[in-house]
């Protein structure tokens, strides 16, 4: 008995510490939504690269800059679902949305993040637009790697197979766009949706 006891009391203390240096109230949901708003971004990419009439792509051009405002939407839209999402589920399970773990994720995330922005944004003023998909699928696979150490342990999983998926998109270089879907859309509806079943439901 005194053993269980003391089994209870070392999960408890367990517990305790997790939540005082870990943010767990990632949505799975706002993943999943993620997910789709990547795919649906991609298929819009898709058929304005299709419908360009010129032989490339320019950084002038109405269908790169329609692109670049796709992909703003997407980030800003899953950025929001996210950001709603998870102050929805903290709410419920009594967790401040700003704390200082949250803090310590958001940190560790953007940092690699931005890192991977400002590069692909050289990369494209440079002329190599064949590395920008990849480039953004590892640096948020680094993202994601760096800021699980503040959250759910899942995040660590989600960023190593983004840095898989980014490297192989550089060896084929010319389906970015299949790899950009892979990485930012289908894993992410199959990890928001692990999470949700994990955790949600709980």
């Amino acid at each position: 008995m005194d053993t269980q006891n003391y089994l209870q009391d070392l999960k408890e203390i367990k517990d305790l510490m997790n939540k005082s240096t870990q943010f767990i109230s990632l949505s799975g949901l706002s993943g999943i939504l993620a997910g789709v708003y990547a795919i649906i971004g991609a298929v819009v990419a898709y058929f304005l690269i299709e419908n360009h009439t010129d032989y490339y792509i320019t950084l002038e051009s109405k269908t790169f800059k329609l692109i670049i405002l796709t992909a703003l939407i997407v980030l800003t839209a899953s950025l929001l679902t996210a950001y709603i999402m998870t102050a929805n589920k903290a709410k419920k399970v009594g967790e401040k949305i700003w704390n200082a773990s949250s803090k310590r994720l958001l940190i560790n995330f953007f940092i690699p993040l931005v890192t991977g922005g400002i590069f692909a944004v050289l990369l494209l003023r440079n002329g190599y637009y064949g590395l920008v998909v990849p480039i953004t699928l590892i640096f948020y696979g680094l993202a994601c790697v760096n800021a699980s150490k503040y959250t759910l342990r899942d995040v660590r999983y989600l960023g190593i197979t983004e840095i898989i998926i980014g490297l192989f998109a550089v060896e084929f270089s010319g389906y970015g766009l299949y790899f950009w879907v892979l990485g930012f859309g289908v894993c992410h509806i199959i990890y928001g949706s692990v999470m949700h079943f994990k955790y949600d439901r709980k």
